[in-house]
C-alpha cells in the first residue's frame, strides 16, 4: 500500500507545513497541492466544500506527494468512513470532549478486529494500491481536535487512547473554552498556557501534535515550539492576503481590514 508521508514523517519526530482547503475548487487544490506542502486539509466542517466537491479535490492533489487530509464536520462514523473511502489518508475530528470519543473516531478509521470501519474503499484502494485492507489501519491517520473545555480537561485520557495518529488544536475554539474572543493567532497568556499544556502532552505520550496558525509568523512560532505538524494558511486566505495587500499597494493607500473568518 502507498506510504503516508505525512504520518511517517511524524512518527519519527518530523515537521511538516500543510494548508487548508475551505474552498470548493479542484484547480485550487490541484495548484496548493503542487506548491509542495507535505499535506493539504480538505474541510468539510467550515469549509465551502461538500463530498461532490471532495470527489474531485482528492485525485487533484493525488497528482503530488501531498499527503490528502479531510476535516469532516463531526465525529460520524458513517461520514468518517465516506471520506476514507474517496481516497483521505487521514481525518481530521472536530470537537473532541473526551477518551470514548476519541476512542470512537478511531474505530470508524480501523477496519475489524481493530475497528469498526465498513470495507468499501471504492476509490482509496485504486489511490492506496494493492495491500490497502491489509495496511489501511497502520496507513489512515486518525487526528482528533481537542478544542472544547471538557476535552481540555480531560487532555491526559484523550491523548493516550489507543490508535490515534495525533492531536490538532484549532486555536479560536480553543479560546472560546477559555471565555476568550475567537482569535486564532493569540498571544493571551492563558491561551498560551493551555496551547503549551496539550503540546507537552502530547509530547509526553508520543503523540504528533498538531495546530492552525493564520500565516508565516505563528507558522515559525509553533515550529520553533516543537509541533509535528501547523497549518500555514488557506485557499482562500492565500488569494485574500495577497490580493488586499498588492491592491493597497497600487492604490497607495492602507490594506483593508476585514472580519475574521477563520481562515
Amino acid at each position: 500500500m502507498r506510504k503516508n508521508a505525512a504520518l511517517a514523517k511524524w512518527r519519527t519526530g518530523e515537521q511538516t507545513i500543510g494548508a487548508w482547503l475551505s474552498l470548493g475548487n479542484t484547480h485550487t487544490a490541484e495548484m496548493l497541492a503542487n506548491a509542495g506542502f507535505d499535506w493539504l486539509c480538505i474541510d468539510m466542517q467550515h469549509g465551502l466544500v461538500d463530498y461532490g466537491d471532495l470527489r474531485h479535490m482528492l485525485p487533484a492533489i493525488s497528482t503530488t506527494d501531498t499527503t490528502p487530509i479531510v476535516r469532516v464536520a463531526g465525529n460520524n462514523p458513517a461520514e468518517i468512513m465516506k471520506a476514507l473511502d474517496a481516497g483521505a489518508m487521514g481525518v481530521i475530528v472536530p470537537l473532541v470532549n473526551n477518551r470514548a470519543e476519541a476512542a470512537a473516531a478511531v474505530a470508524a478509521c480501523r477496519y475489524p478486529p481493530e475497528g469498526g470501519r465498513s470495507f468499501g474503499p471504492i476509490r482509496a484502494a485504486m489511490y492506496g494500491g494493492r495491500g490497502y485492507a491489509a495496511e489501511a489501519n497502520e496507513e489512515i491517520a486518525c487526528i482528533v481536535m481537542i478544542e472544547t473545555k471538557e476535552g481540555i480537561a480531560n487532555l491526559e485520557e484523550i491523548v493516550t487512547t489507543p490508535g490515534l495518529g495525533g492531536v490538532y488544536i484549532g486555536p479560536a475554539d480553543l479560546a472560546y473554552a477559555l471565555g476568550l474572543p475567537p482569535k486564532g493567532d493569540n498571544d493571551d497568556p492563558l491561551h498560551l498556557e493551555t496551547v503549551g499544556r496539550i503540546l507537552a502532552a502530547c509530547k509526553a505520550h508520543g503523540v504528533p501534535a498538531g495546530i492552525h496558525t493564520g500565516g508565516l509568523e505563528y507558522t515559525k512560532l509553533r515550529l520553533a515550539a516543537g509541533f509535528n505538524f501547523v497549518t500555514l494558511g488557506s485557499d482562500g486566505g492565500f488569494m485574500m492576503q495577497a490580493a488586499a495587500t498588492d491592491l493597497a499597494a497600487a492604490r497607495g493607500a492602507q490594506k483593508r481590514e476585514r472580519e475574521a473568518t477563520g481562515y
